[in-house]
């Protein structure tokens, strides 16, 4: 397999998980409320771990420390933080909020359970390592955030970029056009917050966020084959992360509740 040397070049190595991902049943199984609230409780995961990858290249492009020097490209600078703004502090109908404040709002106005992530997030505020923290995680979310933090801890800056764009920018408004048609088709005028947030992903990335992050991702790889590798790693095990986290939420979400209690699979559960 000849070496990657440009964005196009990644692309068409990335196309076959692409459409695996974007063809994915999981989108057409979300037919009652519960199997919306099962999927939000572990989606929610994803919401969060986003930040960490943005904030990571942001850390990784931009000068945070107390004193302020200039770093890197001004370039990638610009388009880091264009895209933090819009993601951390988006208009909504009340001011300014993050993704994830919207998507808490969206997961109060279906009544989806948000023990999961509120127990992850005190473990964090209390000092522990984020690995540890994600120990009382549903398995799925559990699974895909170690893969995100992993990336992070990397250092790798392409890898990191590569992993924002393909696993989230790039992909995400063809899947969310599909949770979102399929939402329509299923629960006409319902969950109008949820469906607000997934409409606005598929603008704001669509048309704005993902082309930023593929020009990221140029600046960052250059002509370097090295860096292009890394972001052939990155890419890769993020859209095989999303895959994975969509083949058990799919599980999950088809699994009926008995008793009160959603019956899993150990595929899912993580238990042999």
């Amino acid at each position: 397999m000849f070496p990657i040397r440009d964005l196009a070049a990644l692309q068409r190595r990335l196309e076959p998980l692409r459409l695996r991902l974007v063809a994915h049943p999981f989108y057409r199984a979300l037919g009652t409320l519960d199997c919306v609230r099962r999927f939000q409780t572990h989606h929610v995961f994803a919401v969060w771990d986003f930040m960490s990858l943005l904030k990571a290249l942001q850390r990784g492009l931009t000068s945070v420390d107390e004193v302020w020097r200039p770093r890197g490209s001004a370039m990638a600078r610009r388009l880091v933080n264009e895209i933090v703004v819009g993601e951390e502090s988006d208009v909504d109908g009340a001011g300014y909020a993050s993704h994830f404040e919207l998507y808490r709002r969206a997961m109060r106005e279906t009544g989806a359970d948000t023990a999961p992530i509120d127990r992850v997030l005190a473990r964090l505020d209390a000092g522990e390592d984020v690995f540890a923290a994600l120990a009382t995680a549903p398995p799925p979310a559990r699974r895909f955030c170690e893969v995100t933090f992993t990336l992070v801890r990397s250092g790798a800056l392409p890898a990191i970029a590569a992993a924002f764009l393909f696993g989230r920018e790039d992909v995400i408004p063809d899947m969310f056009r599909h949770l979102v048609a399929d939402l329509h088709a299923r629960h006409p005028g319902g969950l109008p917050t949820l469906v607000d947030y997934l409409q606005r992903h598929i603008e704001l990335d669509g048309e704005r966020h993902g082309p930023m992050a593929a020009q990221l991702l140029r600046e960052l790889c250059g002509d370097d084959p090295v860096a292009w590798q890394q972001a052939v790693d990155g890419a890769v095990r993020a859209i095989e992360a999303r895959l994975r986290l969509w083949d058990e939420l799919h599980a999950l979400v088809a699994t009926p509740v008995v008793g009160g209690t959603v019956v899993a699979s150990a595929a899912v559960t993580g238990e042999a």
